[in-house]
């Protein structure tokens, strides 16, 4: 509704604060024309600014039968009861809340139906049908949507379209304030002040542990059937391993046997399903070691399953079990290459503590042996990357063999650790890394082994926290300046490039310090002879859609408008990165504090079609959308490994 009669106003486009108003104004628009006795129209205004905060109002009518159509027709539509909810690419985001791509409850409604109708014939029997979904004799409407009356009444007319006859509403005057009752019934039955219906844990969780290899053994966690908020506590004692990486694989069951916590059980393929691997680095004030330690589950009303470990010889000491469920399954974790023992060893003759004898002129040969061994290095999935990365972290010191040893290192460790998050541990294996950074370059000489230090800090750096973002600002602040008196040719040190690409990706940085990073970018790239690929760097910096980063810290739409025409002042035909910066500066996000005017964009659109830009640069202007593939890459600076695709 906002949406509709903001593009009647005259004046252009509104504000996010003018905006924020309007929203406000068209929800009690909304309740009133949706209401049994809805008045023919509303009106709603917009207020000016400033000294014309009345005489630049803005007006506009809504009727009732317009918002009828917009809301009845658009949210509940008269469908078919097998129609399936319909999926985009992306949906429209405002404020940064995420909507459902399609806003027809009908057939999300539909869809629900469907997914538990077998339930539902069997607990029918006979009476179910058996040519469609069965559907309910009664509703109760709940939530205070339907003290609309036309909502409420297309409802029941979408329902009963799909029985075939009539269904009865149950009565409730009150509906916005279900969840509200709902809560305090709940908490007086805590408080044994009310009844409390409850089911308890509908499924059976298993801890898998070492035995038979020829079979899957568990321990039961938490029986089926366990109360939510009650705490069961294992009578077995367990070895916990503190200040390194561990991992527990757990099981879930529905099945009708019973098992009791603590029990043995064999865990069948059929009757147990794996669920998201606990992979955590468990700190202690002490250092690493073992500990033991007894386990305690319990599920919470929210229904979420929580484990502690709580030490044998001093029950106050506690540690929760962190779930990283990003990155994959238990199978995606062990898948391995056939060759792995293989490459690492090629790793270790180099890397390793009985390699000193090498012929340094062989690590030349490194990246071809690997890629012969695992094939192209493109083609190496996550779970293999991070394990190479693994092999080559033991072998860091011995990093300083040689510049050649210095400079592969630098290139096979950022490689296998990009884009530095996304997999379970890597925020732990990047601060591994970040401990190198003050170290800085052994061979600082070596040109190409400094071009590898910045291109190393370029693939992680999405891994990286807000200090250690700030921290690499500050010394390519004064990396990046440019030196007055002499031309840019001259006056541009070995790996100014990868400097600048550095810069783009540090999307945590605030954007005052984004501000400084650009300007310093573009006074070098007023000088003759300056590279051109650091454009693309100006882009990321001032990008609308971050991808690791916060919105908070976007750089303000009025620096990316100041820059992008910078951009569009160049010829696209030679400065090839210009199209994909402008296409950055110019993305649409949704969210209107964030975006470019629609002149901004406009202008960005016509020139992406006569430089005949890849169709998804068009749409990351023209709609919200994902990055696909290819488009991840040129964010990223190269391809992401196999298998991960991260969303923004």
């Amino acid at each position: 509704m906002a949406r509709t009669v903001e593009a009647r106003l005259s004046g252009g486009r509104l504000s996010t604060g003018e905006l924020s108003l309007l929203l406000q104004q068209c929800r009690g628009a909304k309740e009133r024309l949706l209401a049994t006795d809805a008045p023919e129209r509303v009106t709603v205004t917009v207020l000016g600014g400033g000294a014309r905060l009345i005489g630049g109002a803005r007006t506009a009518e809504l009727s009732r039968g317009e918002v009828r159509a917009l809301l009845v027709d658009g949210f509940l539509p008269l469908t078919a009861a097998d129609e399936q909810p319909q999926g985009r690419r992306a949906a429209v985001v405002e404020f940064g809340l995420p909507y459902a791509a399609d806003p027809a409850i009908s057939r999300h409604l539909a869809a629900f139906l469907a997914r538990h109708g077998d339930a539902a014939r069997r607990a029918l029997g006979e009476r179910a049908p058996a040519d469609r979904p069965p559907m309910p004799d009664a509703v109760l409407l709940n939530g205070g949507v339907f003290h609309g009356a036309a909502l409420s009444e297309r409802l029941l007319e979408l329902l009963a379209g799909w029985r075939g006859e009539p269904l009865s509403r149950l009565d409730n005057p009150e509906p916005e304030l279900a969840v509200a009752r709902g809560a305090v019934a709940y908490g007086l039955a805590r408080r044994g002040q009310g009844l409390k219906i409850g089911g308890g844990s509908a499924r059976g969780y298993f801890l898998m542990v070492e035995g038979d290899r020829s079979r899957k053994q568990g321990i039961c966690l938490l029986p089926r059937g366990t109360e939510e908020g009650r705490e069961v506590r294992l009578n077995r004692t367990f070895s916990l391993r503190l200040g390194a990486p561990v991992q527990f694989h757990l099981m879930s069951s529905t099945g009708d046997t019973f098992h009791q916590s603590g029990d043995m059980a064999v865990l069948d393929a059929g009757a147990f399903l794996p669920l998201p691997p606990i992979v955590t680095l468990i700190e202690s004030e002490s250092g690493a070691g073992e500990v033991p330690v007894q386990l305690s589950a319990q599920l919470t009303e929210v229904g979420t399953l929580e484990v502690d470990c709580i030490a044998v010889d001093e029950p106050a000491r506690r540690w929760r079990l962190a779930f990283q469920l990003r990155g994959g399954d238990a199978a995606a974790l062990a898948r391995l290459h056939p060759r792995f023992s293989e490459a690492t060893a090629r790793i270790e003759r180099f890397y390793g503590s009985r390699s000193a004898n090498v012929e340094y002129k062989e690590i030349k040969t490194l990246r071809t042996d690997l890629e012969r061994l695992l094939g192209r290095r493109e083609t190496w999935e996550t779970p293999l990357l991070r394990e190479l990365f693994g092999v080559l972290w033991a072998g860091v010191r011995r990093r300083r063999r040689s510049a050649d040893h210095e400079r592969l290192w630098f290139s096979l460790a950022g490689f296998c650790l990009r884009p530095g998050f996304g997999y379970p541990l890597d925020e732990w294996r990047v601060g591994q890394l970040w401990a190198l950074y003050e170290q800085g370059v052994q061979y600082h000489r070596d040109a190409q082994a400094r071009a590898e230090w910045w291109t190393l800090w370029r693939r992680v750096a999405g891994g990286l926290d807000a200090a250690a973002q700030l921290r690499l600002s500050e010394d390519l602040l004064v990396g990046l300046r440019p030196l007055g008196g002499r031309a840019a040719k001259d006056n541009r040190p070995p790996g100014i490039e990868d400097m600048a690409r550095v810069a783009g990706v540090l999307e945590r940085l605030p954007a005052a310090r984004k501000l400084e990073l650009g300007e310093l970018l573009l006074a070098r790239l007023a000088r003759k002879g300056e590279s051109p690929q650091l454009w693309w760097a100006v882009g990321r910096l001032a990008t609308r859609v971050p991808v690791h980063g916060s919105a908070h810290d976007v750089v303000p739409a009025v620096t990316a408008a100041a820059w992008l025409e910078r951009v569009l002042a160049l010829d696209w035909k030679t400065v090839a990165p210009a199209a994909f910066a402008a296409t950055l500066l110019a993305r649409l996000s949704g969210d209107r504090q964030r975006d470019l005017d629609d002149a901004a964009r406009a202008r960005v659109i016509q020139r992406l079609r006569a430089a005949k830009a890849p169709a998804g640069w068009l749409r990351m202007v023209e709609e919200v959308v994902e990055l696909d593939e290819a488009d991840a890459g040129r964010v990223f600076g190269e391809a992401l490994p196999p298998g991960l695709r991260l969303t923004n």
